[in-house]
């Protein structure tokens, strides 16, 4: 059964609108190495880690993140001190059973919980870009980032800027394990259905050449 994209996207709005983070533009920090992060994008948008790039952040005195995307096999160890007001998990376990796993981080500091099984992620995706991203790539579905990105336009969101993803620089920010980028192909196929729409931006001069996604400029908040 196809799931109903209209309360799906009630219910996540009924969820998210206490945090006010619907009405704020959002910063969505990947986990690209050297990320591009202006002082004045940093003042004016919410912040949004994905995954572990909430330790580049800390490591960089950031402060709290506004909010976490976070995947069910991310590594509690590579950042035990999470701190975030809103964490979107992105699993099919239940509530009950994620809150229990987060007692047992104790480092970890979560204002507010909320949970996006897999089917919900992906028909997220395919309502903002279309279905045809089933049929890019190894995986037919595109990052935890990029999917953050579709999450954002799929509620709303007035402007949503990338720093710190790439399409070709390999590793991470936040360790240095030096990985191969994943999930290439589908990336590249989301972010050029989004270059035309002007809530999208990159502070990342090499990804806005990549893709045609315009470059975050001050005062080009729309």
């Amino acid at each position: 059964m196809s799931l109903d994209v209209e309360e799906l996207e009630r219910r996540h709005r009924r969820a998210m609108a206490p945090t006010g983070l619907l009405d704020r533009p959002w910063l969505i920090l990947g986990g690209a190495p050297d990320p591009v992060l202006p002082p004045d994008v940093l003042a004016s948008h919410a912040r949004v880690d994905i995954n572990n790039s909430g330790k580049a952040a800390a490591e960089r005195g950031l402060g709290r993140a506004a909010l976490t995307v976070r995947r069910t096999r991310e590594r509690w160890d590579v950042h035990p001190g999470l701190d975030t007001e809103v964490l979107l998990w992105f699993t099919a376990k239940n509530l009950f059973a994620l809150r229990f796993k987060l007692l047992l981080q104790r480092q970890a500091r979560v204002d507010r919980l909320i949970r996006m099984p897999k089917t919900e992620r992906d028909a997220v995706v395919q309502h903002v870009v279309g279905p045809g991203v089933r049929s890019v790539g190894d995986l037919g579905k595109p990052s935890n980032g990029i999917a953050a990105l579709c999450y954002g336009l799929f509620l709303g969101v007035p402007e949503i800027v990338l720093a710190g993803f790439s399409l070709t620089r390999s590793g991470h920010s936040y360790d240095r394990l030096a990985r191969p980028r994943k999930q290439i192909e589908e990336d590249s196929f989301v972010l050029g259905r989004l270059a035309a729409d002007r809530r999208v931006a990159t502070t990342e001069a090499e990804l806005a050449e990549e893709t045609g996604i315009r470059l975050w400029q001050r005062g080009e908040h729309q």
